[in-house]
């Protein structure tokens, strides 16, 4: 059975949680910084949720970090039910020219 949440999810929560623990910040206490409901904020902290971006950003608001430290380096290839996006300049020319027009 595949996991049921994303690397990429578990990895986001790792870095919450890491900076929340260095900045000596209960959830709790950094849950009500974020304006965000106590489970809703764990979950992600276990990576077991799919915060948006403004979610992420008013985490990051509530450690005092960018948000894109909670973003970087992520690796596409760890998206859950094996997406794998990739750049425009990768589609076949076919196909780019009809998604120009």
């Amino acid at each position: 059975m595949a996991p049921k949440h994303s690397a990429v999810s578990r990895d986001i929560g790792r870095r919450i949680a890491s900076f929340r623990s260095r900045a000596g910040v209960s959830a709790r206490a950094l849950a009500e910084c974020a304006d965000m409901d106590l489970t809703n904020f764990q979950r992600i902290e276990r990576g077991e949720g799919n915060p948006t971006i403004s979610t992420l950003l008013q985490i990051a608001v509530a450690l005092e970090v960018d948000v894109g430290e909670l973003v970087a380096g992520l690796d596409p290839a760890d998206l859950q039910n094996g997406r794998y996006p990739y750049g425009f300049s990768e589609i076949p020319e076919r196909r780019r020219r009809r998604a120009i027009y």
